[in-house]
């Protein structure tokens, strides 16, 4: 307001010297020459300039000041030149709209919603009948690969299929001080008709990941159907497909050597830092032994069969308590290249019960296994990175993609023809290391990974058979003989389920045809594979192992 009240005044004196200056040269002119007056004329309009020149830096000095003052908060200018301060919700700078994951998100009020997934045309080709059991093209049975003294492993297997195409919603929004994101997951990879491949393939539809999870401050709380702790991370303890280590690979089963589970969990993590976290997990449990591999002890069995499931209890087990896994994660970045590392242990339980023969009364039996497991990923040089992983433990059998079992079932004398139970749980493990590089358009992968299980077998107490003297057995290399059959996992007379090892070497190939931010992504993805397996007992004559040769060509539509 002064600022303004002095450039008028300014103004004005230096028009009244003008004008003065004007008249005093007029009054003189009278009395002198032309040439005098001419002078007199030329003196003021310089004196005039020198004075205009000096309002005019006056001006933009006080132009300066003034900008200088009211630049801290917006202002707008009423007709008589008065300045008021302008309200926020009137503020001339508008907020900018925030911008959205994909071109398919929308949002509805505070909350985002970013639909996603592919269009999926696969084509597999294997050189034996390897999910002739399981009827799932697109998923290997790895513990089932048939041996060459089989009908299925003279047979090879071709199947097109769209079923491993997906679809994703992932919802999100801040309230207050809760950041909360909710992610689901299906294809249709489901229980599919035993005649879907004979006319219309109608696919039944799956569920695969449903979850809700919240973070505020340095605490995240994550519940639903979710990747387990067991499945390797490539960056911290993220839930997010995209953030685990999962080989670029197309098979359904993911690949040996990649322990996980995808099952209801309740999970908690504090972040100390950007680069340190550590979560700890309660999940769904599931008492585990596979379809032939466990044999249980005779006068037992018909108790047992309901307590553990042989992959085929669609009801559940009855379970003693929840999986209980941790796990911590540490990453940081170095010129660019990122460096991943974890490290955790889980406990599982255990709970059998029976009446012992010769009693009256049921009696539990409980154990508690657990296993330790790791992995890495680094970037060596730029587009190419190592990573690994490991899991090994005591009943931990049905994390490794269900090729090993959580445990058998002991019988054990009391006194003369009294006996009970007791669990025993199997050691088991799995590991994988792998290398992937990256060229302009092109990915490429090479992964090992291998699966053991121990042996874990003893005589049949219970069984009424009774051996011949020129038929004793030994139920493992450097037990002694005995008349009894053979029972528990991987014994001698043992089925060729019960594997000691399975193994894949595995080189993948995915190719981006075309790519747009606004309409998605054309993609080839090729898969290529040779597996191995091993039963810890194999018959005079029979095959030592199983092989089998697979290949995944996929032609895939990705939604931007």
């Amino acid at each position: 307001m002064r600022l303004l009240e002095k450039m008028c005044f300014v103004v004005l004196a230096s028009g009244l010297a003008l004008g003065q200056a004007t008249a005093n040269n007029s009054g003189s002119a009278g009395t002198g020459s032309v040439a005098d007056e001419l002078k007199a004329l030329r003196e003021a309009i310089s004196e005039q300039q020198k004075q205009i020149s000096q309002q005019q830096q006056q001006i933009q000095t006080l132009q300066q000041q003034l900008e200088t003052k009211t630049s801290g908060t917006p202002h707008v200018a009423d007709a008589a030149l008065r300045t008021a301060p302008v309200p926020v919700a009137a503020t001339v700078v508008q907020e900018t709209e925030k911008p959205k994951e994909s071109p398919l998100s929308f949002r509805i009020g505070g909350t985002e919603f970013t639909p996603g997934g592919f269009v999926d045309f696969e084509n597999v080709f294997r050189t034996t009948n390897a999910t002739g059991a399981a009827g799932n093209p697109i998923a290997t049975s790895f513990g089932a690969i048939p041996f060459s003294n089989q009908v299925q492993g003279h047979l090879t297997e071709f199947r097109s299929t769209g079923q491993y195409s997906r679809y994703n919603l992932k919802v999100s929004g801040k309230y207050g001080a809760n950041n909360v994101v909710g992610y689901i997951e299906g294809d249709f990879n489901g229980n599919d008709a035993a005649n879907v491949f004979v006319t219309a393939n109608g696919h039944t539809n799956r569920l695969r990941l449903y979850w809700l999870d919240l973070k505020r401050g340095n605490w995240e709380f994550l519940g639903g159907s979710t990747w387990g702790l067991e499945t390797p991370n490539r960056t911290g303890l993220s839930p997010m497909p995209a953030d685990l280590a999962l080989t670029l690979g197309e098979d359904a089963n993911v690949h040996v050597g990649i322990p996980y589970t995808r099952a209801a969990e309740f999970r908690t993590v504090y972040h100390f830092s950007d680069h340190f976290q550590w979560g700890i997990s309660l999940q769904n449990p599931d008492q585990f032994v596979n379809a032939g591999e466990v044999i249980f002890p005779f006068a037992f069995n018909a108790a047992l069969g309901g307590q553990l499931d042989a992959g085929n209890n669609t009801t559940g087990t009855p379970n003693l308590g929840p999986d209980v896994h941790t796990k911590m994660a540490w990453d940081t970045d170095s010129n660019g290249k990122h460096f991943h590392f974890e490290l955790g242990g889980l406990m599982t339980t255990v709970k059998t019960t029976a009446v012992p023969i010769g009693g009256i009364t049921f009696q539990g039996h409980t154990s508690i296994g657990g296993g330790i497991d790791g992995a890495f990923n680094f970037e060596l040089f730029k587009g190419f990175r190592v990573l690994a992983n490991a899991l090994y433990g005591d009943g931990v059998g049905r994390y490794l993609i269900g090729t090993a079992p959580q445990t058998v079932v002991r019988p054990i004398g009391t006194g003369v023809a009294t006996f009970t139970i007791d669990n025993s749980l199997v050691h088991s493990g799995m590991a994988l290391v792998g290398i992937e590089a990256t060229a302009k358009k092109s990915q490429f992968g090479f992964y090992y990974g291998g699966m053991y299980a121990q042996r874990n077998a003893f005589p049949d107490i219970t069984s009424p058979v009774v051996l011949g003297p020129t038929a004793l057995i030994s139920c493992e290399t450097g037990s002694p003989l005995q008349n009894k059959p053979c029972i528990g996992f991987g014994g001698t007379n043992s089925p060729n389920s019960a594997n000691r090892a399975i193994q894949e070497g595995t080189f993948d190939w995915t190719q981006t045809f075309w790519k747009n931010p606004q309409y998605g992504a054309v993609v080839l993805i090729t898969q290529t594979s040779y597996l191995t397996r091993a039963p810890w007992f194999v018959p005079a004559g029979a095959p030592k192992n199983a092989h089998l040769v697979q290949g995944f060509v996929s032609m895939r539509y990705v939604l931007p």
